[in-house]
């Protein structure tokens, strides 16, 4: 794709419409082509066609005996140039609805034990070298106090998939916290539950709810996720939180093992469709008690590109600048939100949970991550030319 058919794409999505998948995919490679940080390992090709057959799959040959056909690239100066036109039409898209406002949330890491197994995760229940904590009731609302003086209108609790927190633990602590604080909003991002389960939490004060779709490709998600998991209920899940009426949030990682140009585009194609209120796409980063010890991490610059193709496709949505950005580049809240992004989340959690909360390697946990030092975060984002706002930074579609 020449440069003048990739900006034909940025002026379309800019309008609302969405290219056809050839077209998107050629958009991508063209202007942010797969990248890596190192070589895949030698037994990625053993890995994906022993996880495929443990999940009842056949293996695509075109993957199996090399990479799927590799779209061309724009040579990097003219690359560069469509990339921050994009980025330019994404921040114009963000400022249009939002201004120059960046909302804050507070997250709250509750518990890093996880009945689940995800292949990608630090806090997996294979991990055995995994330090496990649970923060009490008491130590969650001590957060809250903590945060909302420092000017957090939302909470985030986030958590694996930790059984002891029942739906009626998690109820009775919903309660407590908006009989304390009436004026903020609660966000749950604790997994796969039942119907049932997320009407109940609902109705007890959860007003937001976190549940990444991971990819929208079900064969890439078997290779994500072993054979107890399936895309079919991730799915499922992610309907039944529209219907119990939750602001809901997806996304997807950048780079993962064995993802595609064509995986991003049905992720794409994904988020139009489902119109999810949140979106949080981050790169892929290795952590080394996992099965993807080994893989490199995922492009930066493809991540950014992700971002505001979201931006540009859903233009109310709120759109975090991911701790992982932060993580992979230095820079990266900073760029994130010059890509469209307009919501933070700094880490209100206790410091030691922070340490054991390690879902990749190198995981920010200090610095202008730790919602202690606010002001830092506030001084970089409006050195930006941003400001961070006290507000729920609820979604509105006007």
């Amino acid at each position: 794709m020449d440069v003048q058919s990739c900006l034909a794409v940025i002026g379309s999505m800019n309008e609302g419409r969405l290219p056809d998948g050839d077209r998107l995919a050629a958009f991508i490679d063209a202007c942010a082509p797969q990248m890596f940080s190192g070589s895949v390992p030698e037994e990625a090709d053993g890995m994906r066609a022993a996880f495929l057959a443990e999940a009842g799959l056949k293996s695509d040959p075109r993957i199996e005996h090399g990479r799927t056909e590799k779209r061309k690239a724009l040579d990097e100066e003219s690359a560069r140039h469509v990339r921050e036109t994009l980025f330019e039409a994404a921040r114009r898209k963000a400022q249009k609805h939002f201004g120059n406002s960046i909302y804050i949330r507070g997250l709250i890491e509750i518990s890093n034990i996880c009945r689940q197994n995800c292949r990608y995760c630090g806090i997996r229940a294979g991990n055995a070298e995994a330090e496990r904590y649970r923060l009490s009731p008491e130590q969650i609302l001590a957060c809250c106090e903590h945060g909302y003086g420092l000017g957090f209108r939302t909470f985030v609790l986030q958590g694996g998939e930790d059984a002891w927190f029942t739906d009626e633990r998690l109820a009775a602590l919903l309660r407590r916290i908006k009989a304390e604080w009436p004026d903020c909003a609660v966000t749950l991002s604790v997994g796969e539950r039942s119907e049932a389960s997320y009407r109940l939490l609902r109705q007890a004060g959860a007003d937001r709810f976190l549940l990444r779709h991971e990819t929208a490709d079900p064969c890439h998600y078997a290779l994500l996720h072993p054979v107890s998991q399936s895309w079919s209920h991730r799915m499922e899940c992610l309907r039944s939180l529209k219907k119990c009426g939750y602001q809901t949030g997806a996304g997807f990682m950048v780079g993962s093992p064995w993802q595609t140009t064509d995986c991003l585009v049905e992720d794409v194609r994904f988020l139009y469709h489902f119109q999810p209120e949140m979106v949080g796409i981050g790169p892929f980063i290795p952590h080394a008690g996992t099965p993807f010890a080994r893989f490199p991490s995922g492009d930066v610059e493809r991540t950014l590109v992700m971002v505001a193709l979201v931006r540009l496709m859903l233009p109310f949505a709120m759109l975090p600048s991911t701790t992982a950005l932060g993580t992979a580049a230095g820079n990266g809240r900073e760029r994130g939100i010059l890509a469209g992004a307009n919501v933070l989340m700094p880490n209100l959690s206790p410091r030691e949970a922070r340490a054991r909360y390690r879902l990749y390697n190198n995981k920010l946990s200090e610095g202008a991550e730790c919602a202690d030092n606010i002001e830092e975060l506030k001084a970089r984002i409006r050195a930006a030319g941003y400001e961070i706002v006290v507000d729920r930074g609820d979604f509105r579609q006007s």
